[in-house]
């Protein structure tokens, strides 16, 4: 029994012996306690939570070397090799998550929108629920700060850049193709219904390079990565019908959206300042097919649409009307696969390819063009930590234009442009985070090689509030108009500076941003009009700066969403055939917009406002000595929508532009000689109605029997 005693007793020293305490403290990076953090050791149950100083004690009978984990939610997950002999009175410091939702996000030049995105000035349905917009995803981004109104023209125009500067991409793909075929003075429309759509990403500038061929913007639209259910959407409107159906199964969806429009009854009742021989008509359809694997999702998107009109136009040089008969076929093809693989790596890759055919008769002169494009894309991304991200990928643009006159006339040309580029994501600390990349090209038709280095950073001063500044190079080969005549061209170039403050708090939202755009190399000519034969040189230059300011608020007042946006810009341009440097005829020193949507309970219905107003834009007056001294009168244009729920499914829709009739003039032509007493006379270019009036019934059929179209309105 003695000998049990003394045995049992060793056993008890031993282990006594055997047993550490660790201790220490757990502070953030401003040497902080941090109160509730978890601590242990990996593999064991030996472990402590902290007290309100940070501090933690436990026992354990572990020894040598372990991994000590320290954790706390919104917070890095600490993991350190410890000797646990030594572990006392230590201290360990976190860094705060940069993943938490309220991390820094580099806002500069950008405006996002949609399911997946962090920081939204916009929600998906405000691209089709904004008055005046008539469902067009770009009318409605032209109540943005940046962009400018250009009634006669209907496409993006950004920061003193023309349309042709911005770039529209699909799921990261570009599209060659992005508005509707039309005519001089006749405003397009985006081809694309938001129906799709799951949100967009809209960059005023300064956007990353993955991106290229765009001077001033790009336009990101994303499809939707998964149907919510089976459902059928049936549109009966003033201007024609539509249909849509989403169709899902376990892995896989599909959805189509097919509508088909024409304008003759609306044209017969509403008066025109166009002289119509058959307006406007088209069958266009768009469809999205879905499949989920394991570790990604594979999309195919799918466009097509066929229009035709035929109108006779006033031209102040013609003693008759120009007869305009246009045939547009246009069709879209876009693939893409995104997946996860190994450690952290991700892939992305697809392919589109774009058909466009006009047909025009103009007069007793035929024109028929064709353009081919293509796009090829691959993407790899390495999450090499929580607070590192390499993205590089590889581009293959090929374009093949051709275009025909009755004269037997021929131009075009095929160019093929590669480009690769690498960028990495860098946040700092939860509060600072840099984004820097650089992106090289080549372009076959022009040869030439450009290389454009691109950076941005963001700093969050506190929880709403955060700075962001970015820097870019930016290039693209000229128009179409030009290079269908000549190759002797070397890309035009922009450099852009952005400054930008932004305020997020309880759906309220405050930008205001400042920038600088640099032109090089800009296109020249020495003709009035461009043709075969003009001189054309890369000695262009110019410049635009300016202010622009969002302010939205959807929490002040109840049911009451709305923003304002205001927008200021110098820029002059010595370019095309200008004769001195001057502020292009398409924009207005000053813009502003207001947007407000207002639901009311008692009559089920939602309405809204928009309110657009811009100071007069410049053209050249050849009365005068001063070149593009002459300015048009103000714009205003208040429009009104109205969405009436007869039942859970069942919308009456109705909506007006214009509802004041104010008479707004976008510019003005002159005739080519003057008169008999000396003067050049002129033509006021207007829009072709006063107002625009739309009503339309929208039935919606799933699953849930709830589900209705108030979000594609």
């Amino acid at each position: 029994m003695k000998a049990f005693y003394t045995l049992t007793l060793i056993l008890i020293a031993y282990c006594a012996q055997a047993q550490h305490t660790l201790s220490g403290t757990v502070l953030d990076v401003k040497k902080k306690p941090i109160a509730g953090a978890n601590v242990y050791l990996d593999g064991t149950y030996d472990g402590a939570t902290t007290d309100a100083n940070g501090h933690f004690s436990f026992s354990t009978t572990t020894q040598g070397s372990q991994l000590l984990v320290v954790s706390y939610l919104a917070y890095e997950t600490l993991k350190i090799t410890i000797d646990v002999a030594k572990a006392t009175s230590q201290t360990y410091t976190l860094k705060e998550s940069v993943n938490t939702l309220d991390a820094v996000v580099v806002t500069a030049g950008t405006f996002s929108a949609g399911e997946k995105s962090r920081v939204s000035v916009l929600k998906p349905l405000d691209i089709v629920t904004t008055a005046g917009s008539a469902g067009n995803i770009i009318a409605a981004l032209q109540t943005l700060p940046g962009t400018q109104n250009v009634g006669e023209d209907g496409r993006l125009f950004v920061r003193g850049g023309e349309a042709d500067e911005t770039q529209t991409f699909v799921d990261g793909i570009r599209v060659a193709q992005p508005y509707g075929a039309s005519t001089n003075n006749l405003p397009t429309r985006g081809r694309f219904s938001p129906f799709l759509f799951s949100g967009i990403a809209f960059s005023t500038g300064g956007y990353s390079a993955e991106y290229g061929e765009a001077l001033s913007s790009v336009l990101l639209l994303n499809t939707q990565d998964e149907a919510d259910q089976n459902k059928t959407d049936i549109s009966l409107m003033t201007v024609g019908l539509g249909l849509a159906h989403t169709t899902k199964h376990e892995k896989s969806s599909l959805s189509i959206n097919t509508a088909y429009i024409d304008l003759a009854p609306y044209t017969a009742t509403i008066p025109q300042r166009i002289t119509w021989n058959r307006p406007f008509q088209s069958l266009s359809g768009e469809s999205v097919y879905r499949y989920h694997f394991n570790n990604g999702i594979f999309k195919l998107y799918a466009a097509f649409d066929a229009s035709r009109f035929d109108l006779d136009q006033e031209d102040i040089n013609s003693p008759q009307k120009v007869r305009i008969n246009l045939n547009n076929t246009n069709g879209y093809l876009n693939s893409s696969y995104k997946g996860n693989f190994g450690s952290n790596w991700q892939l992305f890759t697809g392919l589109s390819y774009g058909y466009g055919y006009n047909h025009i008769d103009l007069d007793a002169t035929t024109v028929s063009n064709t353009e081919k494009a293509a796009h090829l894309k691959f993407k790899l991304s390495k999450k090499l930590s929580d607070r590192v991200k390499l993205n590089f990928g590889t581009d293959y643009f090929s374009t093949q234009y051709d275009e025909k006159y009755t004269t037997a006339f021929h131009s075009g040309y095929t160019t093929a442009i590669a480009a690769a580029y690498t960028e990495g994501d860098v946040f700092f600390s939860k509060n600072l985070a840099a984004k820097v990349g650089v992106r090289a090209s080549t372009n076959s038709y022009l040869h030439q090689n450009s290389l454009s280095p691109r950076a941005s950073i963001a700093y969050k001063v506190s929880k709403y509030n955060q700075f962001s500044f970015a820097y870019g190079n930016f290039e693209q080969a000229p128009r179409q108009e030009y290079l269908k005549y000549s190759n002797a061209f070397s890309n035009e170039k922009a450099t852009h500076y952005i400054l930008n403050y932004q305020y997020v708090k309880n759906s309220r939202t405050f930008r205001v941003e400042g920038y600088w755009k640099d032109y090089a190399d800009l296109v020249q000519y020495d003709t009035p009009t461009i043709q075969y034969n003009s001189q054309f040189s890369n000695g262009g230059s110019g410049y635009a700066k300016g202010l622009d300011v969002f302010w939205r608020d959807g929490n002040s007042i109840k049911y009451l969403e709305y923003w304002l946006s205001y927008s200021y810009i110098d820029t002059q341009r010595d370019y095309k055939n200008y004769s001195s440097e001057a502020t292009p005829n398409f924009v207005s020193k000053h813009s502003l917009s207001l947007v407000t949507k207002y639901w009311i309970d008692k009559w089920k219905s939602q309405i809204g406002f928009t309110h657009q107003f811009a100071t007069g834009r410049p053209y050249n007056n050849p009365n005068e000595s001063l070149f593009m001294n002459s300015q048009t009168k103000v714009y205003n244009n208040l429009s009104f929508n109205w969405a009436y729920l007869l039942s859970q499914q069942k919308i009456l829709y109705f909506s007006v532009s214009n509802v004041l009739g104010a008479q707004n003039v976008f510019g003005y032509t002159y005739s080519h000689t003057a008169n008999s007493n000396g003067v050049f006379e002129r033509q006021a270019v207007t829009p072709t109605a006063d107002r625009f009036f739309f009503v339309g019934f929208f039935w919606s059929i799933s699953d849930n029997k709830t589900d209705n179209q108030l979000k594609n309105l």
